[in-house]
């Protein structure tokens, strides 16, 4: 006899799930440059949804023309208020269809944002008659919510248009094969911050410094020289080692969970020299052991 809860709830559908990213965070914190770069990765962007039809619209989608679109992303803020109660639900759900859902919450400090307000001359959405402070203040309240239900909260206080567009390219780009773990390995140096695409991060800066060395401080670790006088060290060679068996380790389980997207985020002081010669020799050791798609991005090699 057939199980009643197995044909209440049918098991989740293989081909014509999709990969949804949840764009979500405060006015003025850049959803709207992280919606175009997820555009121009292939993604199919769609502005003010409110969250609750979501579940209709990717079954739709699923029975339209789901060899075109795979990829999803939804833009859902402060506008949707009346909406926004019924969120958990409706992730749940999509969830529960077996879709590969990820929400992202954009933020940034209060300061930040009112400065951008002012030299946009911009009105908040929430505030047209009063202040952006007041409006700030009441859209953080609207937003705890989904800020909660968030996979990942990205801090753009520190980040320009350029560099959020690379945190959402490193994070979301590369090939889309189905089962592909696509690696990002990012160099940075950590007087900058922390990229907030990280998912894992290491410090290299125990390692000796070639900027104080003559002749190499004013060439990046991309350069030959500066590239062998990091690597041949026996502490580089021993961190290189240890790090490539623990990633020889993780990425078959990041695979079996069915991540899809891993950033590697290895750090030294100004990000110029010894992140930058790791960053590449790792990134050729993977592609060689691990079979993987990877890719090298070097976010602050060209900064003095």
């Amino acid at each position: 006899m057939a199980d009643p809860e197995q044909e209440n709830n049918p098991p989740p559908r293989g081909k014509d799930t999709h990969r949804i990213v949840l764009v979500t965070g405060l006015s003025g914190a850049g959803k709207s440059t992280a919606t175009k770069a997820l555009e121009d990765l292939g993604y199919f962007c769609i502005d003010n949804l409110p969250v609750m039809l979501l579940p209709k619209l990717l079954e739709l989608v699923s029975h339209g023309t789901s060899d075109e679109v795979q990829r999803l992303a939804i833009v859902v803020d402060a506008r949707e208020a009346r909406f926004l109660e019924k969120t958990p639900a409706a992730l749940e759900e999509v969830r529960r269809e077996g879709h590969q859902l990820e929400v992202i919450f954009f933020d940034s400090t209060d300061e930040a944002l009112m400065r951008r307000f002012s030299e946009t001359r911009r009105r908040h959405p929430l505030s047209p008659e009063g202040s952006v402070a007041d409006g700030i203040a009441q859209e953080r309240l609207l937003l705890a919510q989904l800020r909660a239900l968030a996979d990942q909260i990205i801090d753009t206080t520190r980040l320009n248009v350029h560099e959020l567009r690379d945190t959402i390219t490193a994070k979301f780009g590369g090939p889309g094969r189905e089962n592909a773990l696509n690696i990002t390995l990012l160099s940075f140096g950590f007087r900058n911050g922390i990229p907030p695409a990280s998912d894992l991060v290491f410090d290299v800066r125990f390692l000796p410094n070639p900027y104080f060395v003559e002749g190499l401080k004013p060439h990046p670790g991309t350069d030959p020289r500066v590239a062998s006088w990091v690597l041949e060290r026996t502490q580089t060679q021993e961190f290189l080692s240890r790090l490539e068996g623990m990633l020889a380790f993780l990425i078959p389980q990041y695979r079996a969970e069915g991540k899809s997207y891993l950033t590697v985020s290895i750090g030294c002081t100004g990000g110029r020299h010894r992140s930058v010669a790791l960053s590449e020799e790792l990134g050729k050791r993977l592609r060689e052991n691990q079979r993987a798609n990877v890719k090298v991005t070097h976010r602050d090699v060209l900064k003095v």
